[in-house]
């Protein structure tokens, strides 16, 4: 059964959380201050982490920065869950490794299900051959690796699927609703800059091969390379 971290100094909103999350079948692993989550988080690692941002000691976004910093739980899910509701807010967090941004008032049974589509989406089949993008990139999807120039690049679960997409069809362009629709589905709402976000990210790891990933205007995005 998937354990999932939740990390609100608010306790009446880790209750609500935790309910339903354990009635959606989860195990759920309870944290009010980030301390004590780091402290775990030494010996354990959850299958996702919902977390607010608003915290004492250390806010949300930081945290979720060291998560992608560290080879270990780059690739842990987390979906954001508070209080900010401004476009820029969501948007910080996406740039910052989220995989899902929720703000309050939620729902609860709504959270719940984004957490099981995250899931989904981590583990969902695929094609497992190895990809190759050019000469110095290798995507593994079984071994959920990405190698550019031999060195393991730390992707997030959503780019990892993002360049695993596109690397499937060399010089296909896949429209901004393509990916989404492949990414989440009907089980997710998204704003319209989430894809552009993760691509932005996602761009940034490839480091001198970002040109492979080509945006095309007014259609979407394709990766294509000599």
């Amino acid at each position: 059964m998937p354990l999932i971290a939740v990390l609100d100094d608010e306790p009446d909103i880790r209750e609500l959380i935790s309910l339903n999350l354990k009635k959606a079948g989860f195990n759920v692993k309870e944290f009010a201050e980030p301390k004590t989550f780091w402290r775990y988080l030494s010996a354990d690692l959850p299958d996702a982490l919902i977390l607010d941002l608003m915290l004492p000691d250390m806010d949300g976004l930081e945290i979720c920065k060291r998560l992608r910093g560290q080879t270990r739980t780059a690739r842990l899910p987390v979906i954001m869950l508070t209080a900010r509701t401004e476009e820029i807010d969501k948007i910080i967090g996406l740039e910052l490794g989220a995989d899902d941004y929720v703000t309050k008032p939620f729902s609860p049974k709504e959270l719940a299900a984004r957490v099981k589509a995250l899931l989904r989406r981590r583990e969902s089949p695929t094609e497992q051959k190895v990809l190759r993008v050019g000469k110095n990139i290798v995507l593994d999807p079984e071994k959920y690796e990405v190698l550019i120039e031999g060195r393991p690049a730390e992707l997030t679960s959503t780019e990892f699927k993002i360049l695993q997409m596109l690397a499937e069809k060399k010089g296909v362009v896949f429209s901004r609703d393509k990916i989404l629709d492949r990414l989440w589905g009907n089980e997710k709402t998204v704003f319209d800059r989430t894809v552009d976000v993760h691509v932005k990210h996602l761009r940034a790891k490839l480091g001198r091969y970002a040109a492979y990933l080509k945006n095309i205007r007014g259609v979407g995005y394709k990766l294509e390379w000599q």
